[in-house]
């Protein structure tokens, strides 16, 4: 699939359940990787990203099988086998940035790729605190992929983060496991805290003061069973696809609760959504519950600051149903989202346009007045998942047909987002 068309809708109403949380399947499977004994996964993420964190690890030396959404684990303890080539990271940042701690402290050498766009991304953020602790890393041109990693002795930092990054953090505390001594991570803005509590769920012990994160050299991994949530970030554009219509029913269920990736309930239901989340369940450290959703009448919203960098993934969708609010929207402190898999800013204020909206461009965000009508249009994916799937939410409100093209991106994330769509479509 290369293209698609999407129809505008009545209504959205039904239920359904996601597959696994992208961010936690990544961490899980990479830590499980390292641990003793077997770990078993279920609901593992059905993206392609995910996929090629697994096939990194297969290269590694980890054995694992697969059936259906279930993901089984061989750990291999602290020690990997070195590659017999190019580790390739497909699209997938998470993958690059977090195994590059891991390898920071095997004591071989290895060398990450990845696409056109993963190519694109930086990873100089990464590259300067585990230098930093003593693995030698070449890149390419403006510290951009590939990744040439020689791991061996790593020695602990204490380390500032300049930009916040989970990615970045997650792949330091990984690095630290292997350090001599306590390596401590600050951020500017808490991030997503799944990789703190998946070392605390294999065993490790890891200290929070404040923004700052703490964890001890030298630690054993064991072995997990676990069943991951939905994935949020996929929850967002049916939650949004709801939003746009007063009498839409939405329930989803088993869907992760993390109060750093929930923000988006929070925002949603300041804008007017009738939100209702029953069921809350913890496992690991990671909670769950089922959301019910209705649709209301929506106002403006302003996301700036703590609240962009928890919304980081999902302010595409956000502002491409912007134009159909009262009040419309402004989005700062976002300049994150211009080294994605494209510019999603410029992506989100290209595709708007071509919808018939006013849009302002900032350098840093966005500022998009509400209470517009928008036609369909020939919409540009720019191979972004998150693009393609938000474009397919706003194109439900559109007068006419909307054409994604390369709209196949979003096996990235979520192989199945289109059926899933429209199953709950009313027409």
């Amino acid at each position: 699939m290369t293209t698609i068309a999407i129809r505008p809708a009545r209504n959205i109403a039904g239920s359904l359940q996601l597959p696994g949380d992208k961010s936690i399947s990544h961490r899980y499977a990479m830590l499980g990787a390292i641990a003793e004994g077997t770990t078993k996964l279920e609901n593992f993420s059905t993206g392609a990203d995910c996929a090629s964190t697994l096939a990194c690890l297969k290269a590694l030396g980890v054995h694992w099988e697969k059936t259906d959404n279930s993901v089984v684990i061989h750990g291999r303890g602290a020690v990997l086998s070195a590659p017999e080539s190019s580790l390739d990271c497909g699209n997938s940042g998470s993958t690059m940035r977090m195994l590059s701690g891991i390898l920071a402290g095997q004591d071989f050498s290895s060398t990450l790729v990845g696409d056109d766009s993963l190519s694109r991304r930086p990873m100089a953020r990464v590259i300067t605190p585990l230098t930093a602790m003593g693995a030698a890393i070449a890149a390419g041109e403006n510290g951009r992929p590939p990744l040439r990693i020689r791991g061996g002795h790593l020695k602990a930092i204490d380390y500032k983060m300049p930009v916040a990054s989970a990615q970045v953090k997650s792949a330091v505390l990984f690095a630290g496991l292997f350090a001599q001594g306590e390596t401590s991570v600050e951020e500017p803005v808490r991030t997503r805290d799944h990789s703190e509590l998946a070392l605390h769920a294999f065993g490790a012990e890891v200290q929070q003061r404040g923004n700052a994160i703490s964890i001890r050299g030298g630690q054993k991994l064991h072995a997990i069973d676990a069943a991951i949530p939905g994935d949020i970030s996929s929850a967002a554009f049916f939650l949004c696809a709801a939003a746009l219509f007063p009498a839409s029913q939405l329930i989803i269920s088993n869907l992760l609760m993390n109060p750093t990736r929930a923000r988006l309930l929070d925002v949603l239901t300041s804008m007017g959504v009738g939100l209702s989340v029953t069921q809350l369940e913890e496992h690991h450290g990671e909670l769950s519950g089922t959301v019910q959703v209705q649709g209301g009448k929506l106002t403006g919203a302003t996301i700036t600051g703590a609240t962009t960098a928890a919304l980081i993934d999902e302010i595409p969708v956000l502002a491409a149903i912007a134009p159909y609010i009262t009040n419309g929207m402004e989005i700062r402190d976002a300049r994150e989202l211009r080294v994605k898999e494209s510019d999603r800013i410029a992506a989100v204020a290209t595709n708007l346009r071509r919808m018939g909206a006013q849009v302002e461009e900032r350098e840093d965000g966005l500022k998009i007045p509400g209470g517009q009508s928008l036609h369909g249009a020939e919409i540009d994916s720019f191979g972004d998942h998150r693009i393609a799937m938000a474009f397919a939410v706003a194109a439900l409100r559109a007068e006419g047909e909307t054409i994604i093209q390369a709209a196949d991106a979003a096996v990235i994330s979520f192989p199945g987002f289109f059926d899933a769509l429209q199953a709950l479509v009313q027409r």
